[in-house]
């Protein structure tokens, strides 16, 4: 302070100055002096304040170091620090004169040594352990066969080329692509974000759904791979509804994300094979199992079939079946015109007998009786029949008073337009069978001219007959009396004389094309 305060004279009083010009002139010299500097301690305690700034301790064995980072310097930080964390910080020294406190403030932290980045990160681990993110029952199964695949990683880099060329030979999907940074500060955050962003579409959308997540980066050192280590991607990885697959580094390294994720894959290539099976390999097991169940219908075709034989042989013959049933109707036909005689004759016995015990007295009688009681029954019938009218008036008059014309009319009307419109569609109906029915004729006429021998004809071949017979060897050559051969352009008769016939039963040489045979 020799050159700040006037040393004083003899004799003279020393000179006064204020709290804030010794304050300002405090935080001058350290601010000059100082300038930006690098310190190394331990973290102490950690306070994050309503406004956004952050206050923390670095400290050593013996002493201790007060530091603040304001909010704006905040989320440049490539690593947050936590009490207890061996720390590398960067910034300018500074005061503050309403404390009479010194202070440093930081815009820059590093972890001091990988050893420190393991201790924090077996840290965080046990925390989220505890809670139970790493749980295997809250793991999802992936499915089989993804129709869409979001990738959460650099646009850039060799990643996504390798995840694309594996899923293009093993089974090609529909991929979207979320970039993102995968080292540095903005690593963490732009990861949550990608993964909370493909978990927020809805199916069906703009974008379709992804049915698998693959978050995915090349190998690298502890620091590069640090952002897949923060607790926000941990947590987003753990909250996704969607199935995922870590594929962060090389199969050597490990990451926060390997744990909660549904499945880790050691490569992204092999993430991309995790996420699809082979598709030959599929279409040759299909092929496989429809084979062994058309063997397999054979097989049971077959026993089915032999089980039918070996009941028919055992069934008796049908003509024994009716044979003893001919044999009685054969006795009962002998037997049946002797039985009509018989009872002819005692139907006429009956009938005598009955004709002598009818009187006319006694018919006469029983006509008077019959007489009286018609009689009876026309007196009362006038009586009857006019009470029997007046009802029916009476119902009658009933049920035309109910009767309307109106809803009858409107009743006929609206099945008249129904009938109309049944009509209409079944004449639509019968046009378009007639069309359909058509073209299927029309598409079996072309395939009768495609498959027919006259289209073999028109490629060079040629059909020999003897008569109606078709002469298919030299045999039938032989024995043939006359030949008729037939070309695509039309028939010609061929003599066939003994010279011409063949000599011998050798075989003959293959004919060439065009060549008859």
């Amino acid at each position: 302070m020799s050159d700040l305060i006037d040393d004083p004279r003899l004799g003279e009083n020393a000179p006064e100055f204020t709290v804030s010009e010794i304050s300002g002139a405090v935080k001058r010299t350290l601010e000059c002096e100082f300038g930006r500097i690098r310190v190394k301690g331990e973290v102490g305690r950690v306070v994050q304040a309503r406004s956004g700034h952050m206050y923390f301790d670095v400290k050593d064995e013996r002493n201790a170091l007060a530091c603040t980072t304001w909010k704006g310097q905040v989320s440049k930080l490539s690593v947050l620090p936590e009490e207890g964390m061996e720390v590398v910080v960067s910034g300018k020294m500074t005061s503050f004169g309403g404390q009479s406190k010194y202070n440093l403030n930081v815009d820059d932290v590093a972890v001091a040594g990988v050893g420190a980045l393991m201790a924090m990160l077996e840290k965080r681990k046990t925390a989220l352990a505890a809670e139970g993110l790493f749980d295997p029952a809250r793991k999802q199964v992936l499915p089989f066969l993804p129709d869409v695949i979001g990738v959460v990683t650099s646009p850039t880099g060799a990643v996504i080329r390798d995840i694309l060329h594996r899923l293009r030979d093993r089974f090609p999907r529909k991929v979207l692509v979320w970039p993102v940074a995968v080292q540095g500060a903005n690593c963490a955050a732009e990861v949550a974000r990608a993964i909370d962003g493909f978990n927020a579409m809805s199916p069906g959308g703009a974008l379709p759904r992804p049915d698998l997540l693959i978050v995915a980066r090349g190998g690298g050192s502890i620091e590069d791979l640090w952002g897949f280590n923060e607790e926000i991607v941990a947590r987003a990885a753990a909250a996704s509804q969607i199935p995922l697959i870590s594929a962060v580094g090389h199969e050597t390294d490990t990451t926060l994300i390997d744990f909660v994720s549904d499945m880790r894959a050691p490569t992204p290539s092999a993430a991309a094979e995790l996420a699809v099976p082979v598709r030959l390999d599929l279409l040759a097991e299909t092929r496989a199992k429809g084979a062994r169940a058309a063997q397999g219908l054979a097989n049971i075709m077959a026993r089915r079939r032999q089980r039918l034989a070996d009941l028919a042989r055992a069934l008796p013959r049908p003509d024994s079946l009716t044979h003893s049933a001919q044999q009685r109707l054969d006795h009962w036909e002998g037997r049946l015109p002797l039985a009509l005689r018989s009872l002819v004759q005692k139907q006429q016995l009956r009938l005598i007998a009955s004709a002598g015990q009818i009187k006319p007295s006694a018919l006469g009688r029983i006509l008077a009786q019959e007489t009286r009681q018609l009689q009876a029954l026309g007196q009362r019938l006038p009586a009857g029949l006019e009470r029997a009218a007046l009802s029916a008036r009476q119902v009658l008059g009933a049920s035309a008073s109910r009767l309307r014309p109106k809803p009858l009319a409107e009743r006929v009307g609206r099945l008249r337009k129904d009938l109309d419109d049944l009509d209409s569609r079944l004449q639509q109906t019968f046009e378009r069978q007639l069309q359909r029915r058509r073209e299927q004729l029309v598409a079996c006429d072309r395939l009768r001219e495609t498959l027919g021998y006259r289209e073999t004809l028109r490629r060079g071949y040629a059909v020999v007959r003897s008569g109606q017979a078709l002469i298919t060897t030299v045999a039938g050559v032989e024995a043939a009396k006359s030949l008729e051969i037939e070309f695509a352009d039309g028939r010609i008769a061929v003599a066939q004389t003994a010279a011409a016939r063949p000599a011998g039963r050798a075989k003959p040489k293959p004919p060439e094309q065009g060549q008859l045979f």
